[in-house]
Order: structure tokens, then C-alpha cells, then sequence
């Protein structure tokens, strides 16, 4: 008996995810077929051009856009924003300092202290019972 590996695909969606890009945006060959662990490996590894630019430019999917913004997914349904934004619009609403903007970074940043309170609570209840 030979064993042999099944080659492990993933759907062009799941691809352009691990990638951090918006599926819509990529070329119509990469997204009318599969992509294998290779393949996602060596894009990750040595960009192509059209990889490269959409990282770049955009459009950017609501993950990549939040996190550019210093916001939760959330927070920008919450200000409106639903749509792909490309890095000159993030750049733009940046400068532009909306009200939503600025409270949605004061959550964010509220979020993550007490994240960093909690973890350092644990951490001292940890070390206490060691």
C-alpha cells in the first residue's frame, strides 16, 4: 500500500480571507477555481502584482478596514460604513474625523483596557495560587 496526500483546497472566499483581501477585487481566475495550502502558501510568501496592489490600494474588505481604522466590525455597521473601502477612503475619513469615528475608537480603546485589566487580574490570581 503507497500512502499519498490528499492535496487540502479551499474555496476562493476562504483564500482571499487568510489573505486579507476583498474577494470581489481579485482577478476572475482567482476566483473561479480552488486554491490549495500551495498555492495560498507561495501567494503568501511572494505576492503577485495584483495581490500586492489590492493589500495596497484596495478595496478592503470590513476586517481589514476596521482594523485601519483602529474600530470593531461593529462599530463601523454602526457608523454606516458596509461597503469594501479602498485605502485613499480610509485615508480620507482618518482626516475627516467623523463624531462616529471618534467614538468608536474611544469603545475600541476602552475595549482593550480592559481586556489588558482582565488579563493582569488572571495573571496576579495565577500567580497567588501557584
Amino acid at each position: 500500500m503507497t500512502s499519498h496526500q490528499n492535496t487540502q483546497t479551499m474555496k476562493p472566499a476562504t483564500a482571499a480571507k487568510k489573505l486579507g483581501v476583498y474577494l470581489e477585487a481579485t482577478p476572475a481566475e482567482f476566483r473561479e477555481g480552488v486554491v490549495t495550502r500551495a498555492e495560498l502558501n507561495a501567494l503568501q510568501a511572494d505576492p503577485p502584482q495584483w495581490l500586492s496592489d489590492l493589500r495596497r490600494d484596495g478595496p478592503h474588505p470590513r476586517p481589514v478596514v476596521a482594523q485601519k481604522l483602529g474600530v470593531s466590525i461593529a462599530g463601523l455597521a454602526r457608523g454606516g460604513v458596509t461597503e469594501p473601502l479602498t485605502t485613499e477612503q480610509i485615508e480620507a475619513l482618518k482626516q475627516e474625523q467623523p463624531e462616529w469615528l471618534a467614538k468608536e475608537r474611544a469603545t475600541q480603546a476602552d475595549v482593550r483596557k480592559e481586556t489588558a485589566r482582565i488579563k493582569k487580574r488572571d495573571a496576579e490570581r495565577d500567580a497567588r495560587q501557584s
